[in-house]
């Protein structure tokens, strides 16, 4: 061996791997971290009023905190590792959060922004690295495009399930099945002996939306067929879950790659199989699509189904004129008078300069809408529909960061003349 090899080599293995083993309990974990990315987030943002951009900002600082102590590391540390983890699903959850609902960029432009944006991650890393295995993050550069990877895909994963739930309105539970369903074929597709690289990072963007629905399906008040535990509840649970998980691990190291050399990886697999299999996953995103087109054109009832026979939204939208006159003839007017006052009590509130009263009554309003929503539906769907795309710009707006005054009285006021 010359000098200038063996060089190399003491190089290449400067620490050892940080990233653990992918085994099942990987997989678990993961999970486990993008259900709290969701709800936690969720809790601080909306519970807790400290408002979509303020919370991003506060994990930002946190997510840049834990992932300097990650990197001093020579090697994988499960706490600090699954620490990182649990932030940056947080925070990638955030910043898709802020392009939707603060800056109202579509899902499907940033699905497809933070798709070219991993592509272009992977590319880079992989011109200056020529591998893209997380068996050899072994250097401080190759760690560094780990983390950026993973932060992007949390970002990506977030909008790519939210843009599935806006095109199918599936419920809680119903949309936990198509991203565990496709996360099992990549698994049967890998283990036939498919791309390592391909199908772990196909598998690791999937289990964002997987994770982020079930924390939903927790949270999800009961009687809109969730299980009704609530964010704060979800995510201590989850949090204790992942906290058993990594104290099993750092005492019997299961997950440790204990190698200082890169793992082959499909070394043994004849390339022609290797296509043909990545053929199939090429397949089933094509019959992804047509799925999520096919279930777009269906009438859209709810997100969360309701007791008894679902709604039809099939007939035409209302406009504003058929959307006040419905709502005075076909809701409980018991309930109109109480939207009503929470209404004018919020338009009162930001009237006198009182936001932080503005946004805790405004609350008040989204509670007993949702309340109300499976009753309302059944009642008359597109009336309902109408009405509840004008409750989303009140909320954002009085909960904005930087609420704009005028922005925030063209929506409670639009609001009040629907409602009579």
């Amino acid at each position: 061996m010359t000098q200038q090899a063996a060089t190399a080599r003491i190089d290449a293995r400067q620490m050892l791997n940080k990233v653990p083993e992918v085994t099942i309990w990987f997989w678990v974990i993961k999970i486990l971290c993008t259900t709290v990315g969701e709800s936690f987030a969720d809790w601080i943002n909306m519970t807790l009023g400290v408002g979509l951009v303020n919370t991003a900002v506060l994990f930002t600082v946190v997510f840049g905190a834990v992932l300097t102590v990650q990197m001093t590391l020579r090697q994988y540390v499960p706490v600090a590792y699954w620490l990182t983890v649990v932030v940056v699903s947080v925070t990638g959850t955030l910043y898709t959060d802020i392009l939707t609902d603060q800056l109202g960029v579509p899902l499907w432009i940033s699905t497809t922004v933070f798709s070219l944006l991993l592509a272009a991650v992977f590319a880079i890393w992989y011109a200056r690295e020529r591998t893209l295995s997380i068996h050899t993050i072994v250097t401080v550069p190759r760690e560094a495009f780990y983390w950026l990877a993973v932060l992007v895909t949390f970002a990506l994963g977030t909008a790519a399930g939210d843009w599935t739930l806006e095109l199918t309105g599936w419920g809680p539970g119903k949309s936990v099945l198509l991203p565990l369903g496709l996360i099992g074929i990549v698994t049967i597709v890998w283990r036939l002996g498919a791309n390592e690289v391909l199908t772990f990072w196909l598998a690791y963007i999937l289990t964002r939306p997987l994770g982020a629905n079930i924390g939903d399906w927790f949270a999800t008040p009961s009687s809109e067929k969730g299980l009704g535990i609530g964010t704060f509840v979800t995510s201590i649970i989850f949090l204790g879950a992942i906290l058993v998980t990594v104290v099993y691990l750092s005492i019997s190291r299961t997950d440790v790659i204990e190698n200082r050399e890169a793992r082959p990886t499909g070394q043994f697999v004849r390339p022609e199989r290797q296509r043909a299999l990545t053929a199939v996953l090429v397949t089933v995103a094509l019959g992804t699509v047509g799925l999520l087109a096919w279930a777009n054109q269906q009438p859209h009832t709810s997100s969360l189904e309701a007791e008894g026979p679902a709604p039809s939204c099939s007939g035409s939208p209302v406009n504003q004129d058929q959307a006040t006159q419905r709502v005075a003839s076909t809701f409980p007017a018991d309930s109109v008078h109480n939207y009503r006052t929470i209404t004018q009590d919020t338009l009162q509130l930001i009237d006198s300069g009182d936001q932080s009263g503005a946004a805790s009554r405004v609350t008040d309003l989204e509670t007993a809408w949702d309340d109300d929503q499976a009753s309302l539906q059944q009642m008359d769907c597109q009336t309902w529909t109408y009405v509840d795309q004008q409750i989303d710009p009140v909320l954002s707006a009085v909960r904005a960061s930087n609420p704009d005054k005028a922005h925030e009285e063209a929506a409670l006021n639009a609001l009040l003349a629907t409602l009579g």
